[in-house]
């Protein structure tokens, strides 16, 4: 049509010659970035993500590792709820961390502020404190039997010099959580200490400089410095402590098998038993969710606590 205005046809605009090998080498460390986080990926989904869905599915099933699951509702955790020896395992393993966790704690911060010195052959001994940590609990079950065995062990030895009659360490109903606990700590606190020597070394010597012109004491310089510059470890402290002692089965199985009795018959070594021994792998999954639950919810609470008393500098 004459007059009309002619309509003309736009290219994309490119971009300039200058940004295209940045692009390209983007696209480059893209390609890089999948390439090594592929293992790790792979881990996650076929070692991590797939067996959690898969318990959470077994945990509504009847299912004995021998004939397909069926599926039973919520038949499992309503048995859970009678389950006298599930409710024994949950409270012995409710004393266990009652005792563990803040007895580690403890230990491993008194063990960091004493290897926090600048002595000599100071890294030897802070190395002879780790040694625990990485040896196996076939090891430290020999190591715990010449200190706590009823005959011919050295904690007994140590008793008779006071008068005190022998005890059956881990042969006691009474006795048998609380020597776990003792051996556990002995076991556990190299690392944790290894977090409060990080901890302490952070913390600037300019604080205790001041507290000393001040005329503040060993105590007071501990409870006015050193206890609030280390309030973030000590609660990451308790929440690891926490999660490994629900979690406890290594020290039991090798060293009591859940006795005497059902005395040290931690709720892991009963799960345990339900699916390896019994072949009742549903009824051991649904305690792993209950046991979950219980982690989940104590972990919430203390990262809720923790407002009230850590001070991050």
């Amino acid at each position: 049509m004459a007059g009309a205005p002619r309509k003309t046809l736009r290219t994309p605009r490119r971009a300039p010659r200058s940004d295209r090998p940045a692009r390209s080498a983007r696209r480059v460390e893209r390609r890089w970035a999948m390439l090594f986080a592929t293992p790790y990926l792979a881990h996650l989904v076929l070692l991590t993500a797939w067996p959690v869905l898969a318990l959470a599915y077994l945990g509504f099933t009847d299912y004995d590792t021998v004939s397909s699951p069926r599926w039973t509702g919520l038949d499992n955790y309503s048995r859970l709820l009678g389950d006298e020896a599930f409710w024994t395992s949950l409270l012995n393993t409710g004393y266990f961390a009652l005792i563990f966790v803040p007895l580690q704690t403890v230990v491993a911060l008194a063990l960091a502020v004493a290897l926090n010195q600048k002595l000599r052959f100071m890294p030897l001994f802070r190395g002879a404190y780790f040694v625990p940590v990485v040896s196996s609990w076939v090891v430290m079950a020999y190591v715990a039997d010449a200190v706590f065995n009823p005959r011919l062990g050295s904690a007994n030895a140590v008793l008779d010099w006071f008068g005190i009659d022998p005890l059956t360490w881990l042969d006691s109903p009474v006795l048998v959580i609380p020597t776990l606990a003792l051996i556990a700590v002995w076991k556990g606190a190299g690392y944790m200490m290894v977090l409060f020597l990080a901890a302490l070394q952070a913390i600037p010597q300019e604080r205790y400089e001041a507290a000393r012109v001040d005329g503040a004491g060993a105590w007071g310089r501990f409870r006015h410095i050193t206890v609030p510059g280390v309030s973030g470890t000590t609660f990451l402290v308790l929440v690891l402590s926490t999660i490994t002692t629900l979690q406890a089965f290594e020290q039991v199985f090798v060293m009591t098998g859940g006795g005497p009795g059902d005395a040290s018959e931690l709720t892991v070594l009963y799960m345990y038993r339900q699916g390896f021994e019994y072949f009742q792998m549903g009824y051991a999954a649904a305690i792993a969710w209950v046991l979950f639950a219980v982690i989940l919810v104590l972990t919430l609470i203390q990262l809720r606590l923790q407002k009230r008393w850590v001070h991050y500098a």
